[in-house]
């Protein structure tokens, strides 16, 4: 069958799922930090933490892979030490790409996480407030409920989207088949070898489908965790 995939493209498929899955997992607590605090947070300096949360959607994904690969290569400030003192090494490893795939995706749960907040009614905190509960009482068992949606659909998104990344990784962890090379950079390969036309067929409809699947998943995520919430969209 032509569209069966070899060892080395499932191992691109693997790898996919794998940095993604990472990527979601490590920026899901931060993000909801952030996005706590540029709702509900009135400081000195909001705009532009806000700008610079946002900035790895409008700057090409190229140059975060660059700033990375300054931060953490193996003689960059962070990088550095963490290669000297710990023996941990991000550069041009799955960690990285993973690393990257996080950076570049943080802004999109970010941005789902804030607006399930702001719909959150601050007469609901308020009156848990006259009620006696805390600020983390209230958090936990008002506000954060009623944000889930958003914490779900902004995760299933950044996921979908995490699958998709090439620029920051193929920068900051290079294509290497087996450690780093994801569906979008086993594409590139296929489409830079002769006879590859068919393999990049294969894997991008595999890619297609993952993202497809993975944005209807947010939908649906988010739509069924509105319905438990009685609110309709």
């Amino acid at each position: 069958m032509a569209f069966v995939l070899t060892a080395e493209e499932w191992d691109a498929v693997r790898l996919s799922l794998a940095v993604a899955s990472r990527s979601v997992l490590v920026s899901l607590l931060p993000a909801i930090g952030v996005a706590v605090l540029l709702s509900r947070g009135r400081f000195p300096g909001r705009s532009l933490l806000d700008a610079l949360v946002h900035l790895p959607l409008v700057v090409p994904p190229v140059v975060v892979g660059w700033a990375l690969l300054m931060l953490f290569g193996v003689r960059g400030p962070i990088g550095g030490p963490l290669q000297d003192w710990f023996g941990v090494r991000l550069v041009f490893t799955t960690d990285g790409a993973a690393l990257a795939t996080a950076v570049m995706s943080f802004p999109l749960i970010v941005r789902a996480v804030r607006l399930g907040l702001d719909g959150v009614d601050p007469g609901l905190e308020a009156a848990a407030r006259t009620l006696g509960a805390g600020p983390l009482d209230r958090f936990l068992s008002v506000t954060l409920p009623l944000m889930s949606p958003g914490i779900l659909a902004g995760a299933v998104t950044a996921f979908a989207a995490g699958l998709g990344e090439f620029g920051a990784v193929i920068t900051f962890a290079s294509n290497i088949p087996g450690e780093t090379q994801t569906l979008p950079l086993a594409i590139y390969s296929a489409t830079q070898s002769p006879g590859g036309e068919a393999a990049a067929a294969r894997l991008a409809a595999i890619s297609f489908a993952l993202a497809i699947t993975g944005l209807l998943l947010a939908e649906a995520v988010a739509r069924r965790m509105n319905g438990l919430l009685g609110r309709g969209r």
